[in-house]
């Protein structure tokens, strides 16, 4: 058993994330959400915008941070 089938996972929607992982992500979104969302002016629309901009900076970050660690075996069917 390597390294990586021994970290605990928590199935979420169906699947199994690891813990460390999880919490990078949630982190690497929020921190720049609650950014955009303090730092922006007062007037209505802005705080919105920039704090769904900080979260979709946040995501973008996080996709290329975090790989996948899912493998997959294909078996050949039988005729």
């Amino acid at each position: 058993m390597d390294e990586e089938q021994r970290k605990p996972f928590v199935e979420i929607w169906a699947d199994h994330v690891g813990i460390r992982d999880m919490v990078i992500a949630i982190l690497l979104c929020v921190v720049p959400a609650m950014a955009g969302y303090i730092l922006a002016p007062s007037e209505p629309p802005l705080p919105l915008a920039l704090g769904l901009t900080g979260a979709f900076i946040g995501f973008i970050i996080a996709c290329i941070i975090i790989k996948p660690k899912r493998k997959l075996h294909e078996e050949q069917a039988e005729e």
